[in-house]
């Protein structure tokens, strides 16, 4: 029985075999990494990986696809969690073997903020991500600061890992198409990442891009004085899309010694 998408998942199902294999060979499955796929669907890139790996895990929400990935892979090789990827513990897959995880997945665009940064909690033990997701979420994931697309969500991002827009995928590649470009991107935890509180890095960053057309100074009034932003190495009357990654994190500190 053909399968309807459903809106409420956010499913558009990835179809175009070549973009298939193309992530397939960016991706470069080993026969014993210890794989998660979120949201398989209807097992396009599941098949596929299954050719490399010997065993992988899918977290799959949707319960008549649940069945159908049940049904159609063999269970000593694909291992299906009925659950919703954003309250999935993905420090149990890992946890057994000791091995670090590979993540992968054409992420809903509905919940592919929360979902990152779900997921940026287990980064220590995940060894690379690569997602789909809608072109202009990886653009601001990947944003250099002085860029408009520079901001809370490329900062968070990037204290924890060093980020690579792969490729982009045309809405032509899914069934149904999405009303937008997607894009592939490749994401690698630090593993000396600068040490930071991560609550005070969030509040700072948070206060600093919630007015944005404003200097920083103003943003952070109330929170940080001017001299504590020239202490961070920050010019007051910078923007924040201005302020790299390690200034906000060095004014994190500050706040945190406060």
């Amino acid at each position: 029985m053909k399968h309807i998408p459903r809106k409420r998942f956010g499913q558009n199902f990835l179809t175009d075999q070549i973009v298939l294999y193309n992530i397939i060979q960016d991706i470069a499955p080993a026969a014993d990494d210890v794989m998660v796929e979120i949201g398989p669907g209807l097992g396009a890139m599941t098949a596929l990986l299954l050719e490399s790996l010997k065993q992988l895990h899918v977290v799959e929400l949707d319960r008549d696809l649940v069945t159908r990935l049940q049904q159609g892979f063999a269970p000593d090789r694909l291992i299906v969690h009925s659950a919703d990827a954003l309250k999935f513990d993905f420090a149990s897959i890992a946890a057994p073997s000791g091995q670090k995880l590979r993540v992968v997945g054409n992420l809903p665009y509905n919940i592919s903020t929360p979902l990152l940064f779900h997921l940026a909690d287990v980064a220590p033990l995940v060894l690379d991500q690569h997602f789909m997701l809608q072109k202009e979420v990886v653009e601001r994931m990947v944003a250099e600061p002085g860029s408009k697309a520079f901001g809370r969500l490329s900062v968070m991002l990037q204290w924890r890992y060093r980020m690579d827009l792969r490729f982009i995928v045309p809405p032509t590649a899914f069934d149904p198409p999405p009303r937008v470009e997607s894009a592939i991107v490749r994401m690698t935890p630090i593993a000396q990442r600068l040490p930071c509180d991560v609550s005070m890095l969030e509040q700072v960053v948070t206060k600093a891009f919630s007015q944005r057309r404003k200097v920083i100074r103003n943003c952070v009034a109330g929170l940080l004085t001017e001299q504590d932003l020239i202490d961070a190495g920050i010019n007051p009357q910078d923007r924040p899309e201005a302020v790299s990654v390690e200034r906000f994190v060095a004014l994190a500190n500050i706040l945190g010694q406060k």
